[in-house]
């Protein structure tokens, strides 16, 4: 009697610890799989901005190409002070 007793509380110790390690796995699945999303749309959200911003500066470049206009800056240097400075 002792030794089927034992028996039947063994069996549903294994059965309730692999139900609960299944519960376990599922939670412990839909926390992965919601945090994967979670970064997969910021990811998605981020370089969806960055294509914004490389759409328009590259039509802002385009449009300065078209006046055929090189903008830039430039300092007039003295050729007496070069000579001077190099003795």
């Amino acid at each position: 009697m002792a030794n089927a007793l034992v028996v039947v509380v063994g069996a549903l110790a294994i059965g309730v610890s692999l139900v609960l390690g299944m519960v376990a796995f599922v939670v412990l699945g839909s926390v992965v799989l919601v945090l994967a999303a979670i970064v997969a749309i910021r990811l998605w959200w981020f370089q969806r901005g960055l294509k914004k911003q490389g759409r328009n500066r590259s039509s802002a470049r385009s449009d300065r190409q078209e006046d055929g206009v090189i903008e830039g800056e430039f300092r007039i240097v003295s050729a007496d002070k070069d000579s001077s400075e190099s003795r």
